[in-house]
């Protein structure tokens, strides 16, 4: 996830594109960079890192009057966060800031070279500025090269590009990712962000672009290639307007999951199967044993690909809390493939896990959401989440992301090993497939956790229970509610209630049951049934009517447990959150916890 941002206009066009990177700095600081064109003159100025390294870049540079200017700060996906692979890209005569990925860009890339296009950087970014340039070499037209080459990109990106062969114009097109574009209040004002923080007390007069609507914005005039748009007035708060107008960002986080989750797919799922171009079938040469390493809700993440492993690759696998392995002085053998999982690829103990699996000459595999952590550095290869900056503490897009890429993986290995029919492999595809469909938050369900949350904010505790892979969903949700309510949440296997916790079984415990139609209805149902005859207040969670429950939240009915697990997620995460709301707590904040533990 990147922030783009654009500027037309008589004011200090550098000035609007630092301080609408800095609105928007919490979209990706792997790296910044302005493109700033008078005329025939295009002045680029890069760097690393945040934000104040390219504030500093620039002040010591003599500056000329610039009307037209694009600008960005970067979340990598595709090219180690360098310089080089820094926005804007450039062409001969233009440049181009892009959010989002480009999901043919390897087939354009070597289009483009077999032409004798010269290639400077790693990113699926610079073929869209090299495909303008070749549609506009042969027909001299702007915008139908524009058009062009809109209609040759596959992917979710958001453009806007600036060209020599037109200075007084930004061509501008969305296609998944978020792109406003605004009306400033000064006669001949056009400004773009991805947001609408950056804009709010410049502009009024607002277009939320949809997808597959661009055009081209001049001083005198905005050309729309489509009439799929509407004029509306921008929030007057720019902290609403980054939290997007929802109250906290653990709840906007929640809403982006659907749109995370495709960013996650993109390129990755093809119809003969799961493709990751980070890795090669090599990895799992020679491999008898995966092992799996994390902390807090990456290892939840870790639980529950350890059934798919073993259920759909047909590897053993182990998974193991990264703060105690390290001192378990741990069998480590060269047939082990050691995945850690991390958001933030710095959490200490997995990354000390790490270190001992390498040095013990084990293949290593990250699955991370932050390009160039000290994780995706050391370890032999890196799988990234694509979720975006996560600003609320307690977990949710990461853990969806972390998932999708572990089941993705769980499929790959599975083709490679030949433990999968074409079958099955296809109908897993397929459900792959409606998940981000089935991460959308319906009102109904929000509503509901809304108002059954004030029955819970006492009581002596909670159970969440499950089996199968919905065993360290319950363990996430209890995780989630003990982090951001400060109530006292267990997770258990649903079977293991009688062997102990069902003791304290009473109507002030409350039993948060996940019972999903497709894996083990009538064994979770026997074991609600147990705590019911105890008096425990029973919150079920499925599509299947339950009698017994005191509370019941009703999901929808589909063909895959797993599509039923990541609809059970959203639930648990909106409950979560609104118990803590109504006990008028620091959602995004919760004491005591930080966001990445960086210290054992």
């Amino acid at each position: 996830m990147c922030g783009i941002v654009g500027y037309i206009g008589k004011k200090d066009t550098t000035k609007f594109l630092l301080d609408g990177l800095k609105e928007l700095e919490y979209r990706g600081y792997d790296s910044t960079g302005m493109a700033l064109l008078n005329n025939n003159k295009i002045d680029v100025f890069k760097a690393l890192g945040k934000l104040t390294n390219l504030v500093n870049k620039i002040s010591n540079a003599s500056l000329d009057e610039y009307p037209i200017g694009i600008g960005h700060t970067r979340w990598a996906t595709h090219g180690k966060p360098t310089e080089l692979n820094a926005h804007p890209h450039l062409g001969e005569y233009s440049y181009v800031v892009h959010n989002g990925i480009i999901e043919n860009y390897k087939e354009i890339k070597e289009e483009l070279q077999a032409q004798g296009v010269k290639f400077v950087s790693q990113t699926d970014t610079e073929v869209i500025v090299h495909l303008f340039e070749s549609f506009y070499n042969k027909s001299n037209d702007s915008k139908k090269a524009f058009e062009n080459t809109i209609e040759k990109l596959k992917g979710a990106f958001s453009i806007l590009l600036i060209s020599k062969a037109d200075p007084e114009k930004i061509f501008f097109f969305k296609n998944g990712s978020p792109l406003i574009i605004a009306k400033g209040n000064d006669e001949g004002e056009v400004m773009f962000a991805s947001s609408d923080a950056p804009l709010i007390g410049l502009a009024q007069d607002v277009v939320y672009l949809e997808d597959g609507v661009g055009g081209i914005a001049s001083a005198s005039n905005i050309e729309f290639l489509s009439d799929n748009y509407t004029w509306s007035t921008l929030p007057t708060s720019k902290q609403f307007a980054q939290k997007d107008g929802f109250r906290f960002f653990m709840e906007k986080e929640i809403y982006e999951q659907s749109n995370v989750v495709s960013d996650c797919m993109l390129g990755r799922i093809q119809d003969e199967g799961i493709y990751f171009d980070e890795i090669n079938p090599s990895l799992i040469e020679g491999i008898k044993e995966i092992k799996l390493c994390a902390c807090g809700t990456s290892h939840h993440a870790g639980l529950t690909s350890s059934y798919l492993f073993e259920r759909l690759s047909k590897i053993k696998c182990n998974v193991e809390v990264a703060s105690e392995f390290r001192y378990k002085e741990p069998l480590l053998t060269k047939d082990t493939l050691f995945i850690v999982i991390s958001q933030s690829g710095e959490t200490a103990d997995t990354l000390e896990a790490l270190k001992m699996a390498k040095n013990a000459g084990l293949k290593s595999l990250v699955i991370c959401n932050v390009d160039n952590s000290s994780m995706t550095r050391l370890a032999d290869y890196t799988i990234l989440t694509r979720a975006g900056i996560e600003k609320g503490v307690a977990s949710t897009k990461a853990f969806s992301t972390q998932t999708v890429v572990l089941w993705m993986l769980s499929l790959y290995f599975a083709k490679i090993n030949g433990s999968i029919s074409n079958e099955k492999l296809q109908s897993e595809l397929k459900a792959l497939r409606e998940v981000p469909k089935t991460l959308i938050v319906e009102d109904k369900i929000h509503e509901k956790c809304r108002r059954l949350s004030k029955r819970y904010l006492h009581g002596h505790g909670f159970f969440f229970i499950g089996r199968d892979v919905f065993f360290p969903l319950a363990l996430e949700g209890a995780l989630k509610l003990k982090e951001i309510s400060y109530l006292h949440a267990e997770g258990y296997p649903a079977g293991e209630m009688k062997h102990g916790p069902i003791a304290l079984a009473d109507p002030e415990l409350f039993t948060i049951a996940l019972m999903p139609q497709n894996l083990l209805y009538d064994k979770i149902k026997s074991n609600v049934e147990e705590l019911s005859a105890r008096d425990s207040t029973i919150c079920a969670i499925s599509p299947l009517d339950f009698d017994l429950s005191d509370d019941f939240i009703k999901t929808q009915e589909t063909e895959h447990y797993m599509l039923e697990f990541f609809e059970m997620l959203v639930v648990l995460q909106l409950l979560s959150m609104e118990i803590s709301i109504r006990l008028g707590n620091d959602v995004d904040m919760p004491r005591n916890l930080a966001k990445s533990v960086t210290v054992e």
